[in-house]
Formats: structure tokens, sequence, C-alpha cells
């Protein structure tokens, strides 16, 4: 697909969004579950935050999408992602996982792993350390923020292949790819990285996408570069961080399908 090709698929898919309101079931962690319903509230689909055992199958299985983040792990929530993620699974829900802070402790990075085995993951969201370590190669993670410089596409490929999925890396370039196909997004602002919870948000915007759009790829660069030109529109409107914050809410939530297509900047990259 041509760049402007690929523009209209991703306003098509905002349109679709807001026309089915898919319900995003996400199994997150606590310091960024009211920034990521906010943020699928605004993009146009509905968010849900299940975490107990006892209901997270049901909830899995009627969803459009689930989210799988390990921001504020505990053992017992890894077991609620994995029953979450095989009954997602079984409906032929798409399933996106955040390994936020893999390779910080051995915990993050076991709970990860075992994800990744048990579950069949459509698509993967980190930052570069989080998928340079997921991929079998060096990488260093400082809570959850990656430190050093990293050959992205290659560790985002190994990645894919491993795992059998889509993996999206973010940063001021995003680079989505499954292996064979890759695209780089180039839209966003240099204020997305001073907020809590943008990593996260862009997440729930895969999930979002991928609820509506079957290819996985296109629907996670089509979700970054939305998530991506509502960054720049609050951008310009912010003064800092903190109006920056609430400004990238009403930025999504104005969104439209045409300012969408005029602004997208995706294009195909090497593999």
């Amino acid at each position: 697909m041509s760049p402007t090709e690929i523009a209209r698929s991703t306003a098509k898919d905002l349109a679709a969004i807001r026309s089915s309101k898919p319900l995003i079931h996400n199994i997150t962690n606590y310091v960024v579950m009211n920034e990521t319903a906010n943020a699928i509230l605004c993009l146009g689909a509905l968010p849900v935050m299940a975490h107990a055992a006892e209901e997270v199958e049901e909830m899995a299985s009627i969803a459009g999408a689930v989210v799988l983040n390990i921001g504020t792990l505990t053992p017992d929530l890894v077991d609620s992602m994995v029953l979450a993620g095989r009954a997602a699974n079984a409906a032929g829900v798409p399933v996106v996982l955040d390994p936020v802070g893999a390779g910080a402790t051995r915990l993050r990075t076991e709970a990860c792993e075992r994800l990744i085995a048990e579950v069949d993951i459509a698509v993967i969201r980190g930052n570069a350390g989080e998928i340079a370590i997921l991929s079998g190669g060096d990488g260093e993670v400082r809570g959850v923020e990656s430190i050093g410089t990293y050959d992205v596409p290659r560790a985002a490929a190994a990645l894919a292949d491993k795992a059998a999925c889509v993996v999206a890396v973010t940063g001021a370039v995003d680079h989505v790819t499954d292996g064979r196909r890759a695209l780089s997004v180039f839209n966003g602002h240099p204020l997305m990285a001073t907020i809590t919870g943008s990593g996260c948000m862009s997440t729930t915007m895969i999930a979002s996408f991928a609820a509506v759009q079957p290819d996985a790829l296109l629907a996670s660069a089509e979700a970054l570069a939305a998530f991506g030109i509502a960054g720049e529109d609050a951008a310009g409107r912010a003064s800092g961080p903190g109006s920056f914050h609430a400004g990238l809410y009403d930025a999504l939530a104005a969104l439209t399908a045409e300012s969408v297509a005029g602004k997208a900047r995706i294009t195909e990259a090497s593999a």
C-alpha cells in the first residue's frame, strides 16, 4: 500500500471505531488506568478494566480486543492475564501485550515470556529496551524506561519471528513489523514523552484499531499515527506537560477522518 492508501485506511478505521464502539478489555496497571480509559473513550471505543480471575474469561470473550499490561505486576495478575488471553484466543479476539519494564526484574521478564508462550499474542507494543530484551538480545531498562541505543528494526524483527506476532516499537519514530513487512510512523511530538502513560495509551490505541482492522500490522501503524497526530495537535496548544496532558484527550476526541487522512505519515520500511 502507498502512504496515501495507508492514510485513507487509517481514516476509514477511525470512523469504524466510532461507529461500532468496540469494547476494549484492559488488564492493566494502576498508575495509568484512568489515562488509558479516557484515551479509549476519546478515541471512540469503550474501555473496561476487569482484573479478577473470576470474570476475565467472560469479559475477554465479548470484547473487541484485550490489552495485557504488566506495569504493576503481581503473580495473581499474570494468572488472570493468561485466562483472559486464552479466552480471547478462543473467541477470535486480538490480544495486545504491553511488556512494561521487561528486563528490569526477573518477574517482569518471566511474566512476558509466559504470556508469549501460553497466549496467541497479536501485537507486542513496547519501547526499544523492552523489545531488545524480549527478542533475546542485550538491553537496559531502568524502572520502566529504556536506556541506551538499539538497532530497533533488527530487535523488532527478531521478536516478531520469535513470538509469531506483530511488534510495535514506539519512540521518536515508531517501527512496526511482523518480521516480513515493516512500517514506520513519523507522527508524534516530544511532549508525549513528558507525561505518565503515553506508552500505555498508545497500546490501547493499537487495541482499539485492532478491534476493527484484522491486519495487525496495519492496525498498529494506523493507531500510532492517529495517536501521534493527536499529540501534535495538543502540543500546538500546550504551554507545558500539564496542559499538554489535558489537551491530548481533547485532541483525540477532535480527530476526524479528514484530519487523519491528511496528516498521517506512515511509510513502508525494511523489516
